[in-house]
């Protein structure tokens, strides 16, 4: 039996009691709805379907296989440093072999169409943590950040929460993808300072999570112009750059800065974490890459709150060495991931529901628009919560992602098995069954 302990009424502070964590999200509140009725293949089959996950499952098995004939990997084994030296190792940078692996990978899943320097990067515990490192470092609280709608309902909480940063949106809407245009970043900045916010950066995610697109390199250039000309930072995550479904679709901001001679790099930094890409969000690593000399000082003294342990970054840097591994591993995670894209988006053609024309990530972002009652975000939510408590999938509104247009939702397929998947289709397609019947 749980203690109960009666509650004073002392105080605590405003971080602790502020509500800008964003749990209150539908985002949240939909996790909440799985984890109280989880779908299983075998003892829950009336369960909650959960695709408001992005986490890759697809390509696991190579992981597993990988560990399975390379345990000297996650042993001290011969030839592997020994145990007293790992467990005593606490250096902010890292470990050498580790950053050097990290620098390799991100070069082989741009096709090596850009390079990068092991000493420029600052190790994370996830994409979470360097997210907001970062805006500690870039922004004072009030100050406000540039983001593009749809963005990841996540950005309340890594933005905003703990460093009293503001975010202003950078409206974009489906007239043309979704894509940034200068109109809207200069609207969006006017908005800041309308409202005599000082903004200090955009951040952008590349490619964009929830639309599962990638950023045209004109539209890159664009906004580098833009925050060059408003002498500003420019942040992209790029947490989903080896989940295009082709490498030559993606176009990394590091590789319109070599294409420049890196002029006006000091103010470009670049998240990147093996959450997603590599499917290993529990081991909780992540990257900084930054231009700016100082900014890569002041991150690796801050990134002391927040480090991944040697016997992990043995274990990667191991595996991440290995270019027999990561050759094959890369190939065969971007074919699974377009295999699953199809078979999502012909299942939702086939139940007459269109999705934005995707080549990344885990999820596609669905239109159900025309299902709405009336065209508000409360009519999106309603649709939502019919989704979620009679159809019993778990799929992310479009205003939890401070979408304009309602009737977007982003739906995860990568975090689940085939059969399941079919499940999840068969049910969307009943669902819009019945709606017909109901409408003749």
């Amino acid at each position: 039996m749980a203690i109960e302990i009666e509650q004073p009424s002392v105080g605590l502070s405003k971080v602790a009691v502020s509500e800008t964590h964003g749990e209150d999200s539908p985002y949240f509140a939909g996790w909440k709805a799985y984890d109280e009725n989880p779908y299983d293949e075998s003892n829950n089959q009336s369960g909650v379907i959960q695709m408001g996950l992005a986490e890759n499952q697809v390509s696991f098995d190579l992981l597993e296989k990988y560990f399975e004939e390379h345990s000297e990997a996650s042993s001290w084994g011969k030839g592997a440093p020994g145990f007293r030296e790992n467990a005593l190792f606490q250096d902010y940078h890292g470990l050498k072999s580790f950053r050097q692996a990290m620098a390799n990978f991100t070069e082989q899943i741009r096709g090596g169409r850009a390079k990068f320097d092991p000493d420029r990067i600052v190790l994370t515990a996830g994409a979470t943590a360097a997210n907001e490192l970062l805006t500690f470092i870039l922004a004072d609280p009030g100050d406000a950040l540039l983001v593009p709608t749809p963005y990841y309902p996540g950005f309340d909480r890594d933005l905003r929460w703990r460093t009293g940063v503001k975010i202003v949106p950078i409206h974009c809407d489906s007239s043309n993808n979704f894509q940034v245009t200068p109109q809207a970043l200069e609207a969006a900045f006017q908005c800041a300072e309308s409202m005599n916010l000082k903004v200090r950066g955009v951040l952008i995610t590349n490619p964009s999570n929830p639309l599962g697109a990638t950023i045209q390199r004109s539209v890159l250039e664009e906004i580098l112009d833009f925050a060059t000309r408003k002498n500003i930072h420019l942040v992209s995550d790029e947490i989903y750059s080896g989940s295009t479904f082709s490498s030559s679709e993606f176009i990394s901001i590091a590789e319109i800065l070599e294409a420049r001679d890196y002029k006006n790099s000091e103010r470009v930094h670049i998240v990147y974490s093996l959450s997603k890409d590599l499917g290993l969000p529990g081991f909780r690593v992540g990257t900084i890459y930054s231009y700016n000399d100082k900014v890569v000082i002041t991150a690796r003294r801050m990134s002391s709150f927040t480090l991944i342990s040697s016997q992990t970054q043995h274990l990667l840097a191991c595996m991440l060495s290995n270019k027999e591994f990561t050759e094959n591993y890369i190939k065969t995670n971007r074919e699974r991931l377009s295999k699953r894209y199809d078979m999502i988006i012909k299942g939702l053609k086939n139940a007459g529901i269109e999705c934005l024309k995707g080549n990344a990530g885990l999820f596609c972002w669905m239109n159900l628009s025309p299902l709405l009652e009336e065209p508000t975000k409360e009519g999106e939510l309603a649709l939502w919560k019919i989704i979620l408590n009679e159809v019993r999938l778990n799929i992310s509104p479009g205003s939890s992602c401070h979408c304009s247009e309602p009737g977007w939702f982003r739906v995860c397929f990568a975090n689940m098995s085939e059969q399941t998947l079919g499940v999840a289709l068969e049910r969307i397609h009943k669902f819009m069954e019945q709606r017909k019947r109901k409408e003749t």
